[in-house]
């Protein structure tokens, strides 16, 4: 059984499940797979949360909210939305290791610091062995990325952060407890009001003018 655990670095909301990732992936084969959020938007023609203006003023307090009352640091970085591709190019360059994913989520949403570019995340890369610039500009790690977003629509995959597996996905930070009963009881997501929801028929769509 692995689980591939899809996020981007622009999600506040991956930074604060990533504390339960970690201890998940003491027991059980997480595949980490950082991808571009505005490319799945841009496929599926959804706006993200920080395009309304009053959405993003809920969802940005709404985070701050979460990091309290979980004990978790958090400083928004000095902008958002930011764009996250160097740092997504940077975990891919460095394995995806638990070091690289928690020292670029942490210089991020911990410490609020910009990394949008080489120079902002060199001091990251440094400390993970690499050449910023030389890592984000590699072709290979480029590819990587292309690659994981193509998993994700193989997937099915709408936002972040998601988990996948056995073909069901469990979106967001709020959703965390909810998988983790999944994997204690896979047998009661497959039976019951639980199996007719998944089912259940659309009685009406709207239409879009």
């Amino acid at each position: 059984m692995t689980i591939r655990w899809y996020f981007d670095f622009i999600s506040p909301f991956a930074y604060l499940q990533r504390r339960r990732v970690r201890e998940l992936a003491r027991h059980h084969a997480i595949e980490y797979r950082p991808v571009l959020f505005a490319a799945l938007l841009d496929r599926l023609d959804h706006k993200g949360p920080a395009e309304m203006p009053q959405k993003r003023r809920f969802t940005y307090r709404h985070v701050v909210w979460r990091a309290r009352s979980a004990g978790i640091p958090l400083r928004f970085p000095p902008a958002h939305p930011f764009n996250p591709l160097a740092a997504l190019r940077l975990c891919i360059a460095a394995g995806c290791t638990d070091e690289s994913v928690d020292a670029i989520f942490d210089h991020l949403w911990r410490d609020g610091l910009r990394g949008d570019d080489a120079e902002s995340l060199a001091p990251v890369a440094a400390r993970l062995g690499l050449d910023a610039a030389t890592a984000i500009a590699d072709p290979e790690v480029k590819a990587r990325l292309q690659r994981n977003y193509e998993a994700a629509v193989a997937d099915g995959v709408f936002g972040v952060p998601t988990f996948a597996l056995d073909g069901e996905l469990y979106w967001g930070e709020d959703a965390t407890a909810m998988f983790e009963d999944r994997l204690r009881d896979p047998a009661a997501f497959e039976a019951g009001e639980m199996a007719r929801a998944g089912a259940l028929p659309i009685g009406v769509e709207r239409v879009r003018r």
